[in-house]
């Protein structure tokens, strides 16, 4: 069985694919629509994509490629910690330059300013990719901020652990496909994400689409706008909602059929945690 990811080996990504299917083939792709491409092409059996991180918030490339592109159920969610540290391939040289992902960097400035002022950033496409460029230059002084996925993945050694500025970092990932898999994960719930478009000759038109759910009890984990792409102004709404009581959520959909409110799926699914030491 082939598995999709966001590559290179050693992203956060990575880590999540190989937690999800351990003994599985994992084949990176150069971008997200690229891994999502990846499935719909019958190239893989699952693609595993980011969708949202706790603070730089939704992977618009995912979202949106899945409302206006695709027809792909997503059939799991995993949450995986951020947890950024600080790679070398000597701990006994200096560092004179950092490399990292914007994000990756901005999480870890603080500590990078108090032990390494005098050191260059310079930005990379990604963590992994910053973790492989300083392993194949062990004659420089340089250094990536990483997963601790990319350590193992290309020899480097953690010269500082969990360098991020802000503990609760958590990213959501999806695993698309046509079938539910067996995940040896800690499960904490599930849910359902649908995106919402409204009719424009419906006077309160969001607050009907919500009150559907609301009066039956059931809860919104998450509301959030997106641009239609057709005209300025006009956008589709995405929501996760509790899937605990799936009865009430099916007539939930008939009275937003009712209201001439349309509605595309993106999946009912169970959520894990990666539960790192």
């Amino acid at each position: 069985m082939k598995i999709a990811f966001l590559g290179p080996r050693g992203s956060f990504s990575h880590h999540v694919a190989q937690a999800a299917f351990p003994s599985q083939d994992l084949v990176p792709y150069q971008n997200i629509t690229e891994v999502m491409k990846a499935y719909e092409a019958r190239e893989v059996d699952y693609s595993v994509v980011p969708v949202e991180n706790s603070i730089e918030g939704s992977v618009h490339e995912t979202l949106d490629y899945l409302f206006h592109q695709a027809d792909i159920q997503a059939v799991a969610e995993i949450v995986q910690p951020i947890k950024q540290q600080l790679l070398v391939t000597d701990l006994e040289k200096p560092i004179e330059k950092i490399f990292s992902h914007p994000q990756a960097i901005a999480q870890g400035k603080k500590y990078i300013r108090q032990h390494y002022p005098q050191a260059a950033i310079e930005v990379t496409a990604s963590t992994a990719y910053a973790a492989r460029f300083v392993a194949e230059h062990p004659e420089k002084n340089f250094a990536a901020i990483a997963p601790r996925t990319a350590a193992a993945e290309y020899g480097l050694k953690v010269a500082a652990s969990d360098i991020q500025e802000m503990e609760e970092n958590y990213t959501r990932f999806w695993i698309l496909g046509h079938e539910v898999p067996e995940l040896e994960l800690a499960k904490t719930g599930d849910k359902q994400t649908l995106a919402l478009t409204l009719p424009d000759n419906l006077p309160g038109a969001l607050y009907k689409a919500l009150s559907t759910f609301a009066w039956r009890g059931i809860d919104l984990t998450k509301i959030e706008s997106r641009p239609l792409k057709t005209a300025l102004g006009e956008y589709f709404f995405i929501i996760d909602i509790d899937n605990e009581q799936k009865k009430l959520a099916d007539f939930a959909y008939q009275e937003l059929t009712s209201l001439g409110i349309t509605y595309k799926i993106f999946g009912s699914y169970s959520v894990f945690l990666i539960q790192d030491k």
